[in-house]
């Protein structure tokens, strides 16, 4: 079968940063991609006290990273953060996964529960050309005082809007807007955030902090 390759001028790097269809297992993406997965090894690597050591991992793996930052080990990422640009005080708890081969943004306080999987990558449905191992990228986009729920995966080329909270083992397949509450599979807004939230914190449980 003849395949037309688009963008057959550029190199595959060239193709993967413009979101065209790509081989990913070109030595030129590969011998990059792996000085990244050796920091992010590193990382992984860090003892519980050693704070400090890991922000400073973190502002030489990532692309951009704000100030308060904390990720839990351990942290899974295809290219070890390069694509990823966190704002201030994101907070991710163990197993965050980013398959980061397209750009990952994430606004300001941001929480990530356990076991979360935000992917940029995906394959093309038809058969032949995934077989020859064809991929494309679409970045995603989530907004500030984002909180994503354990276990929770957000697809490809996705956009979370400010405020909003993924319910736990919620399937991101389309865009969530702001200030709702979103869950299932596929996630689906459940609700806008409304007064009763801003009296309990949890069922019947009354706010007791002043803001």
């Amino acid at each position: 079968m003849l395949i037309y390759r688009l963008g057959d001028n550029m190199t595959e790097k060239e193709k993967m940063e413009k979101g065209l269809l790509f081989i990913c297992e070109e030595d030129d993406i590969l011998d990059e991609q792996f000085s990244f997965l050796e920091k992010l090894y590193d990382f992984n690597n860090t003892r519980p006290s050693e704070l400090d050591k890991r922000q400073d991992m973190l502002k030489n793996m990532f692309a951009e990273i704000g100030k308060d930052c904390y990720i839990e080990p351990p942290l899974h990422s295809n290219w070890g953060g390069a694509h990823v640009h966190f704002g201030d005080h994101v907070y991710a708890n163990f197993n965050l996964t980013l398959v980061d081969d397209g750009h990952i943004f994430v606004g300001n306080d941001v929480l990530f529960g356990p076991n979360v999987t935000v992917a940029t990558a995906g394959h093309p449905i038809c058969p032949e050309i995934r077989q020859i191992g064809y991929q494309f990228n679409a970045d995603v986009h989530i907004g500030n005082n984002v909180w994503i729920g354990a276990g929770s995966v957000i697809l490809p080329g996705i956009t979370i809007g400010d405020n909003t909270v993924i319910g736990a083992g919620s399937i991101v397949t389309k865009d969530i807007p702001a200030n709702v509450v979103a869950v299932g599979n596929p996630c689906k807004v459940l609700r806008e955030i409304n007064e009763h939230d801003y009296k309990y914190y949890f069922k019947d449980r009354k706010i007791n902090v002043k803001f």
